[in-house]
């Protein structure tokens, strides 16, 4: 079998550029720490490598709005232990206006801090998380929720309960109608009370002069029973608020996992193992210099060299 000299020089070049090219492809995935740079690298790696970035994206995500949640819920719970203290104080006052020995004038002086209170409970009730939100706006509302109307408090926001989008349910807000205006009524059970009516019948009562001591007691004892029933029910919203806080640290340790696992996962799929890299890198450099090599004694298999 005859080789020309034209095959032979033809062969080594192709070799020369093929082993070139193994080269220049090992020295960028070295530089670059990748072994998948593009989809057609590595299709089905490439593709795992989307999922997972996909899943670290939604896990980032879902992070942010968690962490609107905590916030709103840490506002939330200092919130209502700030309404628990007026209503404590509010109670306090009820019971300072049983004195019978108290006059007219001294217990109007009660009825306006009473009155002053229940201004500082509506202002609470009506806070918001510095974000554009209220925390008791229940659904959403551009208004504050809770508002002073001819017949007393009324709720404008919708009830229910508006949450973030954390892949689990964690709360931005509460039902503030819920919280301030429908405590249990002890007095007739199956109905509820409003904070704020119980406080204004007392100061409206309290306010009058000229009213015998039992009317007094009797004004004292039922607005004694309606601020220990809100006060029941400011605590059962507070602790679920400070359970939701609870469910936000777990939900955040399963989040922060996900993200995790996703970066591992991507990891797998396009970065490169560096020491095997390497070693096919050195494989590679040798393969080329034996490339030139052979290119060399090729380039000297001349009939005019062996005539000279």
């Amino acid at each position: 079998m005859r080789i020309s000299t034209a095959y032979a020089f033809e062969s080594s070049m192709a070799q020369l550029q093929r082993r070139q090219a193994q080269l220049s492809d090992a020295q960028v995935q070295l530089t670059s720490g990748k072994r998948v740079r593009l989809a057609s690298d590595d299709p089905a790696a490439a593709a795992a490598a989307e999922r997972a970035l996909a899943a670290g994206a939604r896990a980032e995500a879902h992070l942010r709005a968690l962490a609107e949640s905590r916030n709103a819920m840490t506002q939330t719970e200092t919130a209502l232990g700030d309404a628990g203290d007026l209503a404590q104080r509010a109670r306090e006052l009820m019971v300072s206006a049983g004195n019978a020995s108290y006059s007219d004038a001294e217990r109007a002086s009660l009825a306006h801090a009473l009155r002053g209170i229940r201004d500082d409970l509506l202002a609470v009730a009506n806070r918001s998380d510095g974000a554009g939100r209220y925390l008791f706006g229940g659904q959403g509302s551009d208004v504050k929720p809770l508002r002073d109307a001819p017949g007393g408090v009324v709720y404008d926001a919708t009830t229910g309960q508006l949450s973030a989008a954390a892949g689990e349910v964690t709360p931005l807000s509460l039902d503030g109608s819920a919280v301030f205006l429908q405590a249990p009524d002890p007095a007739n059970p199956g109905n509820t009370l409003s904070l704020f009516d119980t406080l204004d019948r007392a100061v409206g009562e309290l306010l009058t002069p000229g009213r015998s001591s039992v009317d007094v007691a009797q004004t004292v004892s039922a607005g004694l029973a309606g601020i220990d029933a809100a006060q029941g029910n400011l605590g059962r919203w507070r602790a679920l608020a400070g359970e939701a806080l609870n469910r936000a640290d777990g939900i955040e340790s399963r989040l922060t996992q996900r993200r995790v696992d996703a970066a591992r996962d991507r990891s797998d799929a396009e970065d490169l193992d560096m020491l095997s890299a390497i070693s096919d890198f050195q494989n590679q450099q040798t393969g080329y210099d034996a490339a030139l090599k052979t290119y060399s004694l090729v380039q000297r298999m001349s009939l005019f060299d062996y005539l000279k």
